[in-house]
């Protein structure tokens, strides 16, 4: 990415913060922050003109100004201590005020219109690792700005402060061009400029490749972080495949990549050190040297001497500021490329799914319609051509039809989140529509929650909870209402199908639509669950998805599908 889009992308990004509802706390505390740094700097000012008169109180064996001096020095040295705490304090502060809104932004973007679900089947312009763009890179994207830009300017402050004691204490000297005498003001100045330049030019050309290493190397570390979490997720699945050697192989490929990036880091950030050490070592000397011309005439003094030196370290750390952070500038860039990218994948698939040609409406009829539906693959090939139906309430439509025929993708399309499809759909007003999938989400959290999830578990009364979990077959489940635990992992298949039951009755719903939420059950416990919604919930339409011919006895009509965009409506 070009620099002057990189800015653009960064500013994009920052802006929207310190024009939000935080923006007057945002405000203030970077006002505080920049008021103490150029405090700090003042205070270094201070400290460079006591340098230059110590040595040469020193110089005069001036034994009672040497103490005096030293009084001075440490009230200097106190006032600077403070600032730097309150500065380390007010900075921290924005840092962590700045990611938490900034964190709240992204995710309210990733929330919305299903954008987490949606921009997985995006392949074209799917964004990797959504979750470490989230949690890692807001993160470095607030540090690395609030340290690049503030340390630029305070780079800058102390540059401009120190130029002028440097042009001070150049004085003037004659560059002879034969028999012309040609005056030199603030010789030491424009030396410094000059060495700064060359130092700078050198590191850009050295350090560039860090920029696209830098970002390839965060994009491997969360590659192999997310397939250490999958093997996590799918433990038992592995084990009883027996697929150590090849996991252990996989994540071995996706190491290597993060080592093979990082020997090639290795190799620029070397160049880097050399160059910067030698760098910041022959400034010394070359400060000495350049001021030598000026001491060995005695125009200055020992103290003034020193005094140069410490101008000249400082306006040198000014203009060597690329020099000294191109490491930094490197990560910022990589941070600020892949948080642009997912704001602008993000941006895509709400706009897609703005573009999508299925109309979703309500009525106030008590009935749940399907018009001229069309249910297509990605690749454009139709499983489903204009299909309509309806179920009022009450009724009961399994959905059945050979295996890759759109089943559990035409429930997606009901639910409004398959991207790929067409037609109008109606939703009855006032009423609840509910969609259970074949595993459903076990959040980690208190069992209670679990039961009642997505609505929040509230004041419920727990001997309904413990009723339901009786009558779900799970009522050794019930001295763990306030057990939090991974769910997922700690429940059996058809446990968190029967789970998934119990959130039903709860709900009360209209319309259900299941997407094979028996498949783990057995027959008896299947039956038991649906007679357990025709019992407590006679009035709710229920559409069913499944293979079974268990399931005909439980629905009045069924719809059968031909994976070819046939389909048909029948009886039983």
């Amino acid at each position: 990415m070009k620099r002057g889009i990189v800015i653009l992308s960064a500013f994009k990004i920052a802006r929207k913060y310190w024009f939000s509802e935080e923006k007057w706390s945002a405000w203030g505390l970077l006002l505080a922050v920049i008021a103490l740094n150029l405090g700090l700097v003042y205070l270094t000012v201070l400290i460079n003109y006591w340098q230059g008169s110590f040595y040469g109180l020193i110089q005069d064996y001036n034994q009672a100004a040497f103490l005096e001096a030293l009084g001075k020095f440490g009230l200097l040295s106190l006032l600077f201590v403070i600032g730097r705490g309150y500065q380390t304090y007010t900075r921290m502060q924005l840092h962590i005020r700045w990611r938490r809104w900034l964190t709240g932004n992204f995710l309210r973007n990733w929330m919305s219109c299903q954008t987490y679900y949606r921009i997985q089947l995006f392949a074209s312009h799917a964004a990797d690792n959504p979750d470490q763009r989230i949690s890692e890179d807001v993160d470095l994207f607030v540090s690395y700005t609030l340290r690049l830009s503030i340390d630029l300017l305070q780079d800058l402050a102390s540059m401009c402060s120190f130029i002028f004691i440097l042009w001070e204490l150049s004085g003037v000297v004659f560059l002879s061009l034969g028999p012309v005498q040609i005056p030199v003001y603030g010789y030491l100045v424009w030396v410094a400029l000059a060495y700064a330049g060359f130092g700078t030019y050198v590191t850009v050309r050295l350090g560039w490749p860090l920029i696209q290493l830098e970002y390839n190397q965060q994009k491997y570390e969360a590659d192999f972080r997310f397939a250490l979490i999958r093997i996590r997720e799918n433990a038992e699945s592995i084990a009883l495949y027996c697929g150590e050697k090849q996991e252990r192989r996989a994540l071995s490929g996706w190491f290597n990549h993060i080592v093979a990036n990082y020997l090639r880091i290795i190799q620029v950030r070397k160049q880097l050190t050399l160059l910067t050490a030698a760098y910041t070592r022959s400034s010394v000397v070359f400060a000495l040297f350049a001021a030598s011309p000026r001491y060995f005439s005695r125009q200055i003094h020992l103290g003034q001497m020193f005094q140069i030196v410490d101008a000249y370290q400082h306006v040198q750390n000014g203009l060597s500021f690329i020099i000294d952070s191109f490491t930094w500038v490197a990560r910022w860039r990589a941070v600020v490329n892949r948080l642009n990218s997912f704001l602008v994948c993000m941006e895509m698939v709400r706009a897609e799914a703005k573009n999508t040609k299925l109309a979703v409406t309500s009525h106030q009829r008590a009935v749940f319609e399907a018009e001229r539906l069309s249910v297509l693959r990605p690749d454009g090939y139709k499983l489903i051509h204009e299909l309509a139906f309806s179920a009022g309430r009450g009724e009961r439509l399994l959905v059945a039809g050979p295996s890759g025929c759109g089943k559990s993708t035409l429930l997606r399309a009901l639910a409004g989140i398959w991207p790929y499809t067409e037609g109008t759909i109606r939703l009855p007003d006032r009423d609840t529509v509910m969609y259970v999938p074949q595993k459903s989400y076990m959040p980690i959290d208190q069992l209670r929650h679990v039961l009642h999830y997505p609505q929040a578990a509230g004041d419920r009364n727990e001997t309904k909870l413990l009723a339901l979990l009786d009558a779900c077959r799970l009522g050794h489940l019930g001295g763990k209402l306030g057990l939090i635990a991974d769910w997922g992992q700690t429940l059996s298949l058809g446990e968190q199908q029967r789970i998934a039951f119990i959130r039903v009755l709860l709900t009360e719903p209209g319309w259900l639509f299941l997407d094979e939420a028996t498949s783990a059950l057995d027959e008896p416990t299947e039956q038991a669950m649906y007679e357990l919604v025709a019992r407590f919930l006679p009035r709710t339409a229920v559409v069913s998805v499944g293979h079974r011919r268990t399931l005909q006895q439980f629905h009045s009509r069924r719809l059968e599908l031909d994976g070819r965009g046939g389909w048909k409506l029948a009886k039983g």
